[in-house]
């Protein structure tokens, strides 16, 4: 017996509530003896003096029936002048209680709710917070993840935006007027590269010899690369005519509008209200000093615009003329197109652009052959070639190469096509501002979402905060609760020593 004395009782926690059915130390029906108690515990809150003990023990927790045995031994200080000579109070307030206390003990209904309780915290309670924690702190991972790649995008949108602005060649502070800026320079620039070419005569030359060595061809070998070559980035005047201009009036660059109409800000009016054609005015006006070079001459009176006819009309009754450009113009006055050079005006900038290339597809190939050795046809074929033919070598062509190439460069980089594309419509600078301001919006964007993100994680941070006191109080009532069990079960047992096994919250 006092082997069996010693050995101690070990109850697995979530088998506790059958345990203590099993062995009759609880009824099957005590869930409807807890209802009716709890009703009562209701009611009895209702009416309770002024107690901090008391206030601590009926907020934030479950009221069991460990709490009520407290509340009547507080209940004995506070209501003391109720009591009668027989030891029993007349305070209602007490008897409440020690009547929920009566009901609790009667068929060990109490011990069957701990039970019941202390499953729920550790098999429901601890792990759903626990779940909760885990699942914040994932989110913070993640958070912390999004605010990482807001930061580095929006770094690299404005990254991409510098070597934009480097690629055309601006600082980007005020892109419009940097562009602007950009194209003021450009007949300086056009003008060096003119100069520039005048290094291609030695090519042009070998050039022209070759041509004439290999084939019967007539007509000037690259006309506008040698017209550069001689004279420089001249007007366009100059070559047409070959004169030089006594006067250039050079066209009037439009600037680019502040602002774009789109169609939000369009008034459309009312379209069924039937307004006349001469009312309508859809912006557009033409300057006086404009000409189109077109004259209109007809035969019969201007019509009013009420008296159009728009039916069948005798033919030639308006008659067209066309008039060649710069027909008009005084003899010496370079005016419109003509006034640009030939580096500017986009026809004969793409002439001089398609013959460099052709000079260079031409050196290109006589080099390949002049690196082949041995090849005695070829050597046999320019014995009788020109002396600039035969007098060349691989360093002489080289050079002229890299000449070609260098000039070639210059003209079609990024930066060149993009200020030529400018100065050809002044509107490019606000679709390219529009571009570039986007990249600056989006990374902005991006820095208002990494700010948002981490809003959202420094909330999920005070989320954990407010479950962690959560989950070590839960802790600590439950192994109150564990405790308490255990000694109620042991004095049922001779004070034999009880474990609850798997008691984790």
């Amino acid at each position: 017996m006092e082997n069996i004395q010693n050995l101690p009782i070990d109850i697995q926690t979530s088998k506790l509530l059958d345990w203590l059915v099993d062995r009759r130390h609880c009824s099957l029906k005590w869930q409807s003896a807890v209802m009716a108690i709890r009703e009562k515990i209701n009611a009895a809150i209702q009416d309770m003096p002024e107690n901090d003990e008391i206030k601590q023990l009926l907020s934030g927790s479950y009221i069991h029936y460990f709490h009520c045995l407290r509340i009547v031994e507080i209940l004995k200080g506070t209501e003391a002048s109720s009591k009668n000579i027989f030891g029993r109070y007349s305070s209602q307030r007490m008897k409440d209680w020690q009547e929920i206390v009566s009901l609790y003990e009667k068929d060990n209904v109490y011990l069957a709710e701990l039970a019941s309780l202390l499953s729920r915290n550790v098999s429901y309670e601890g792990p759903a917070l626990r779940k909760q924690v885990a699942k914040v702190q994932q989110l913070q991972q993640e958070l912390s993840r999004k605010e990482l790649e807001c930061q580095s995008g929006a770094a690299d949108m404005r990254e991409r935006y510098y070597v934009s602005c480097k690629q055309y060649g601006i600082v980007g502070e005020n892109v419009a007027r940097e562009l602007q800026a950009l194209v003021k320079d450009l007949p300086a620039v056009l003008d060096d590269t003119g100069k520039q070419a005048a290094c291609l005569e030695q090519a042009i030359q070998l050039y022209t010899a070759f041509t004439n060595f290999v084939s019967d061809w007539s007509e000037p070998v690259l006309p506008m690369l040698s017209f550069v070559q001689r004279e420089g980035n001249t007007t366009v005047y100059e070559w047409r005519t070959g004169s030089t201009p006594t006067v250039i009036d050079r066209p009037v660059v439009e600037e680019a509008p502040p602002d774009t109409v789109t169609e939000e800000t369009i008034d459309w009016g009312d379209l069924s209200s039937g307004v006349g054609a001469e009312e309508v005015n859809f912006g557009t006006t033409v300057e006086d000093s404009v000409d189109w070079g077109i004259t209109l001459e007809s035969g019969k009176e201007e019509a009013s615009a009420g008296g159009i006819d728009w039916g069948e009309s005798e033919p030639g009754a308006v008659e067209i003329k066309v008039v060649d450009a710069g027909t008009d113009c005084p003899e010496g006055v370079a005016r419109g197109e003509d006034a640009l050079s030939v580096l500017e005006y986009p026809k004969t900038r793409s002439q001089f652009i398609d013959e460099l290339m052709e000079l260079e597809l031409f050196l290109c190939q006589r080099l390949s052959e002049m690196s082949e050795e041995g090849d005695m046809v070829a050597m046999s074929q320019f014995q009788l070639a020109p002396s600039v033919i035969q007098a060349q070598t691989t360093q002489r062509v080289q050079a002229m190469l890299a000449d070609v190439r260098r000039l070639l460069e210059g003209l079609t980089s990024l930066r060149m096509q993009h200020l030529f594309m400018i100065q050809a419509s002044p509107r490019y600078v606000e679709r390219v501002s529009d571009m570039l301001r986007q990249k600056l919006k989006q990374a902005d964007i991006l820095v208002l979402k990494r700010a948002s993100v981490a809003e959202q994680r420094q909330e999920a941070l005070e989320e954990q905060a407010k479950l962690e006191p959560r989950i070590d109080l839960l802790a600590t009532r439950t192994k109150e609760l564990q405790k308490q069990i255990e000694a109620d079960i042991s004095k049922r047992y001779n004070n034999r020593h009880v474990n609850l096994m798997g008691v984790i919250v």
